[in-house]
């Protein structure tokens, strides 16, 4: 299985307002090249110190959420259509555009984001394949102070836990799932979620995000004869669309109380999300602390793992924020080295989509079945009615005839042979019927019915009973005829599930926009080959620096190395600048993590303040007898009081050994004067008589 890199790419927003207020942040240093995909950063304290940064791709100001999302996540979503797994996240400073990429504004068409724009994407490849089935679901998640919440269910299910599966990986238990079947039905989703979604105000951004979101879309296939031996291939891509929360620092955002407990559990799980991304980029880590946080769980897959993933950084051009955006683009040039491994999820054992199929076939097997034997059941059900309206008469009229006895005997012989025949067609004589001839035998055996019941050569009994029967085989036509309905309806309702693509679809439309998908792509792949060859150049030219040449005289050579001792004098100076701002940034991250200490310790003393001075001692121990931790969830859980041992409940003191009640002090007395050494009369059977009398009794 070959090893493929995360795709890295990098998103400079405009100045917002606030940065254009302010005067020392109104400055610009970030500069785009997006023909390289080359990042440029000033620093504001030296115009010499500049650092360059490449990526798969680089976008500036100017650049549409349409142009974003085909050089980016259309890769993704079309591996995912194939039965890849796919993960799309943004990643950087609060207030940089993360939103804004992902989910975009979604009544305004040009400034759909990723995840509008994969919606469309994913349903214009189904309408367009031909002999393919597709299953579509949805779920949406966030993870808020680090508990997982449903957002689709109304009063926001939280505290969900996360599972571990040998074959599927990492799941979330009892996450809600819907299946969807157009555009329109995921965009509500999509927005019921975001209604629900923890936003909340800070100095830099009105609407920050105070949760990650992971919008979950399962794509299940299946292709008829396209699998061995001719048996349909079914395939199943997952695709995680991420909307992290951004890393921020108190004294820029202002947070306090909520808000700043919020951003302590943001910044410790984006911390952790670095620290995987460190251990994965580097070699000798044979541990990746995955299990630091729920986000890097859920993303264990797309971080080394079994997908294809979508990285997109996203920058602020603000000199203000020039320490946030170094650290952002040191992540993202980490994360180029990050390498997965993807495969196809052939034949899933999991996939509803077969499930249905299943389903489907069962029930159409069951109205087939119903419809064998149709002619044969007909003449059955007409004989019967016949025989039960020859038999009255034939007694009324004389039973002694040679030619009412030979009718009979035919007709019993044709009733014999029917119901063999029957027999061999079906158990259920009414199962073969269609709704029509259903309606008609029913309106014929209410006409007999009445028939019967207006013949005056008929007892009263007979007619009662032969009445009886009639309704009795009229209630079974309406029960079939409800049955069949029924599955009728299940069978509508499974198929509707379903998504069959090319269905009404103009077929050199498809063609047409299927070409034009095709030549876009070559055109991104042109680029993408030209921006590995520029990259591939400027290396080659840092390494013919270093090689031997020949000079026709001892100036053309001192010029020559002069110019060499320049390029190598200004690396030397920028490599010692980065390992300065590498400090910097080090002594930055120890100053927030230190931080986040303190505020944990001032929390930790304040609830351990609230023990010591309002719980009573004995109940602070049971409490801490009861607790115990869960390494999967990493938290501490108290047991049920029903799991603690016996040996730990206050046992019933014994007041003499061998004795089986407690005793008093004066039980104690009674018992040392009386003759006997026993506190109740019957404990001592020696001393009981064979035959007890009622005053020995009541002792």
């Amino acid at each position: 299985m070959p090893a493929e890199a995360v795709i890295v790419c990098v998103r400079c927003r405009p100045f917002s307002e606030k940065e254009k207020e302010r005067v020392s942040g109104a400055k610009k240093c970030v500069q785009i090249q997006p023909d390289r995909g080359a990042v440029t950063l000033q620093s504001p304290k030296s115009e010499e110190d500049i650092k360059n940064f490449t990526f798969d791709a680089a976008f500036d100001e100017n650049c549409t959420q349409i142009e974003v999302y085909n050089s980016t996540a259309r890769i993704i979503v079309d591996a995912v259509l194939n039965g890849f797994n796919g993960t799309v996240f943004c990643y950087g400073q609060t207030g940089t555009g993360k939103t804004f990429s992902m989910q975009g504004i979604s009544n305004v068409p040009h400034l759909r984001g990723i995840i509008p724009n994969a919606f469309n994407h994913i349903f214009d490849h189904i309408a367009r394949s031909k002999h393919k089935k597709f299953l579509v679901r949805v779920s949406f998640l966030e993870i808020y102070n680090e508990e997982i919440r449903d957002l689709l269910v109304k009063k926001g299910k939280g505290g969900l836990e996360l599972k571990e599966h040998p074959e599927t990986g990492v799941y979330v238990k009892d996450l809600s799932g819907y299946v969807v079947k157009s555009v329109a039905e995921m965009e509500q989703l999509m927005n019921v979620g975001n209604n629900a979604r923890s936003v909340g105000a800070t100095l830099m951004n009105e609407t920050s995000s105070r949760s990650h979101s992971i919008f979950t879309i399962t794509i299940e296939s299946s292709e008829a004869g396209g699998g061995v031996d001719g048996e349909d291939r079914f395939v199943l891509g997952k695709l995680h669309l991420v909307d992290l929360a951004g890393s921020e620092r108190q004294s820029k955002t202002g947070a306090s109380g909520d808000r700043l407990k919020e951003a302590t559990k943001i910044n410790l799980s984006l911390s952790a999300l670095g620290n995987c991304i460190s251990a994965l980029v580097d070699g000798k880590s044979s541990h990746i602390p995955y299990r630091d946080s729920k986000l890097t769980r859920l993303l264990q897959d797309s971080l080394g793992g079994n997908a294809k993933t979508l990285m997109i950084a996203t920058l602020s051009p603000a000199s203000y924020n020039y320490d946030e955006t170094l650290s952002t683009l040191r992540y993202a040039n980490r994360a180029k080295n990050i390498k997965n491994k993807p495969k196809i999820n052939e034949d899933p054992k999991d996939a509803m989509l077969r499930e249905y199929q299943e389903e489907i076939n069962k029930l159409k097997q069951a109205l087939e079945a119903k419809q064998k034997g149709t002619t044969v059941i007909k003449k059955v059900v007409r004989k019967k009615i016949m025989k039960k309206v020859k038999k009255p008469s034939d007694s009324g009229q004389g039973r002694g005839s040679s030619g009412g006895d030979n009718d009979s005997d035919s007709s019993d012989d044709d009733d014999s042979a029917s119901s063999s025949e029957a027999e061999g067609a079906s158990s259920n004589t009414l199962s073969g019927l269609d709704v029509e001839t259903i309606a008609r035998l029913e309106a014929e055996v209410d006409a007999e019915k009445r028939a019967l019941l207006a013949s005056k050569n008929m007892v009263i009994e007979e007619k009662q009973r032969i009445a009886a029967e009639l309704e009795k085989r009229a209630q079974e036509l309406e029960a079939e005829r409800q049955t069949r309905e029924h599955i009728a309806k299940k069978l509508a309702a499974m198929e509707d599930k379903l998504l069959v693509g090319g269905v009404n679809i103009i077929d050199r439309v498809a063609e047409k926009e299927k070409e034009l998908e095709q030549a876009q792509m070559a055109v991104r792949e042109k680029k993408r080959a030209e921006r590995e060859l520029q990259q591939r150049l400027e290396n080659r030219q840092e390494l013919q620096l270093q090689m031997e040449e020949n000079y026709a005289s001892l100036q053309e050579e001192v010029d020559v190395k002069s110019k060499k001792l320049k390029k190598l004098w200004a690396k030397v100076q920028a490599a010692k600048a980065e390992i300065s701002d590498l400090q910097d940034e080090f002594r930055n991250e120890r100053e927030d993590l230190l931080d986040t200490i303190r505020e944990l310790s001032r929390e930790l003393s304040l609830k351990v303040s609230v023990i010591d001075n309002f719980i009573p001692l004995e109940e602070s121990r049971k409490i801490e007898s009861r607790a115990t931790y869960d390494e999967e969830t990493n938290d501490w859980k108290l047991d049920k009081l029903t799991n603690i041992n016996l040996s730990n409940k206050v046992k019933r003191p014994c007041a003499l050994q061998g004795t089986k009640r407690p005793l008093s002090q004066f039980a104690k007395t009674v018992m040392m004067s009386s003759e006997g050494s026993f506190r109740y009369y019957h404990e001592n059977i020696l001393r009981l008589k064979v035959e007890m009398n009622d005053a020995d009794i009541r002792k």
